[in-house]
């Protein structure tokens, strides 16, 4: 009798545990997804610069880092551009630039910027000559 009360005992703890792992499997599931709708909202394009960045375009699907470091998510090769010069980063909905102690500067719509900028649609960055826009969808 003890043993079939054990078996039974051990079929439930599988049974919780198998609906567990599924409860947390979904829920991470429906985290990534949203978090990936929520991030492709912002883009930036590369309107004026090299000609190797030109119609370049990035999703924001994290925090993007502009400079001339091999290294940076856009990599602009010019003298005037710092190692890493600026980052783009996701503040819940809001796109927000940040200069990273550059020696020339960051522009946002022709005005050099001294601390993080909340961006919006159609606004133009400027860092060395490249010249980018962003595009919320």
């Amino acid at each position: 009798m003890i043993d079939l009360v054990l078996f039974g005992g051990r079929i439930a703890l599988v049974i919780l545990l198998y609906l567990f792992l599924f409860a947390v499997m979904k829920t991470g599931i429906g985290l990534v997804r949203g978090q990936r709708r929520d991030s492709a909202i912002w883009s930036v394009d590369v309107e004026k610069g090299e000609r190797s960045l030109r119609g370049l375009h990035v999703d924001m699907l994290g925090p993007v880092i502009v400079g001339r470091s091999p290294s940076s998510d856009i990599v602009i090769d010019e003298p005037f551009v710092s190692s890493s010069h600026a980052r783009f980063t996701l503040q819940g909905p809001a796109l927000v630039l940040e200069d990273l102690n550059s020696t020339n500067g960051t522009l946002v719509n022709g005005h050099p910027i001294a601390q993080p900028v909340t961006l919006r649609d159609g606004d133009e960055i400027q860092v060395g000559n490249a010249v980018m826009r962003v595009s919320r969808r």
